[in-house]
């Protein structure tokens, strides 16, 4: 089981990525007690093997997706249900969530195994009316069998209504937790695993057809079981298998007045970004007014590591920059600690390497 380190105090926050500002708009953090059906629909059935031979039936069921421990778990069962051999779960955020640019972005550990199908992905919100892929799909990661590598790719219809697609592949552990993102505005699609880029499409002024990436899209996020990609399973797949999502997350691009910032109302240490991180992270404090100010990174048992700020500062927001040498820290949990003017606050920060 995961350690759960990442609580979501503040609903609104900026945080700072690749030179860039951003502000949490919206979030599921799996945290309530059930699967919060004001952000999610199910999609249940076959669907003719949703146009990809895919093998499993999608259910509503609590078997086949659950919160458990502050997670999503969408787990695919080896049974016989509604005609097919296999179960599973496809969730939706179409008719309740849509968003057009931004990050959006989430926390998962992926299943392996021959026929294994997990993904996280956008389709257009206009699906019903013009259909596929003239609504555009953005496949923020995909993954399949047993392969070292996860996939970001775009499907679209080009301007003379044709389909094509765009995509590559980055290398990674699918035994382990990773952070799966793109960033996305009027000029380009960018992925990340775990903060590092690895494809940009570009999407200018529509062009080569793109313009179904400048509309609103929904989220995704399902486990498949076979089809045309990954083939079908071949006994060698232990079921039940499982796809665990810590969080979904999106942001949108702060405006100039929230990058610069305004006095704020209270005194806050905002959770650091990227989170898990390696080697860099950011951690953002807000003062409510002039006061000495200590931030200092300890270990869980309290040994002070690395003082990142200890000087006199005016009321503001601020962003403080840790990185760490490979050498220097081990993978784990670590703490931030803020001290203003005796007022104390501090975030878990989790170093994976």
């Amino acid at each position: 089981m995961k350690m759960r380190f990442l609580v979501l105090l503040f609903l609104t926050f900026v945080v700072v990525t690749n030179a860039q500002s951003w502000k949490l708009i919206w979030s599921d953090e799996f945290d309530g007690p059930s699967i919060n059906t004001s952000n999610w629909t199910f999609e249940t059935g076959n669907n003719n093997g949703w146009g990809n031979n895919e093998l499993e039936y999608y259910t509503s069921r609590p078997e086949n997706a659950k919160i458990v421990n502050g997670e999503l778990v969408i787990t695919a069962l080896q049974e016989s249900y509604g005609g097919k051999s296999y179960t599973s779960a496809r969730m939706k955020t179409q008719g309740k969530k849509s968003f057009k640019y931004g990050r959006i972005e989430a926390y998962i550990k992926i299943p392996m195994g021959q026929g294994s199908w997990p993904a996280f992905w956008t389709l257009g919100e206009n699906i019903t009316s013009v259909g596929w892929p003239k609504c555009g799909e953005i496949d923020i990661m995909e993954h399949v069998n047993n392969l070292t590598v996860v996939n970001g790719t775009v499907h679209y219809a080009k301007t003379d209504g044709t389909y094509d697609s765009k995509g590559t592949t980055t290398t990674f552990d699918p035994s382990q937790y990773h952070l799966y993102a793109i960033e996305w505005d009027a000029a380009q699609i960018k992925w990340f695993i775990d903060s590092k880029p690895f494809f940009t499409f570009y999407i200018v002024n529509s062009i080569n057809g793109t313009e179904e990436f400048h509309l609103p899209h929904f989220i995704l996020l399902n486990l498949a079981i076979g089809g045309k990609w990954p083939g079908n399973p071949d006994g060698t797949m232990q079921f039940p298998i499982t796809m665990n999502v810590d969080y979904v997350r999106v942001y949108e691009l702060a405006t100039d007045v929230e990058k610069t910032g305004t006095i704020p109302n209270e005194f806050n240490l905002i959770q650091n970004y990227p989170n898990p991180f390696n080697p860099e992270t950011t951690i953002g404090y807000e003062l409510a007014k002039e006061s000495h100010v200590t931030l200092k990174i300890y270990d869980t048992l309290g040994n002070e590591f690395k003082t990142l700020v200890d000087e006199y500062k005016p009321a503001g927001t601020y962003n403080s920059q840790f990185s760490i040498l490979s050498s220097e820290l081990t993978s784990g949990v670590y703490l931030a600690v803020l001290n203003a003017g005796g007022v104390i606050r501090s975030k878990k920060l989790m170093l994976m390497k």
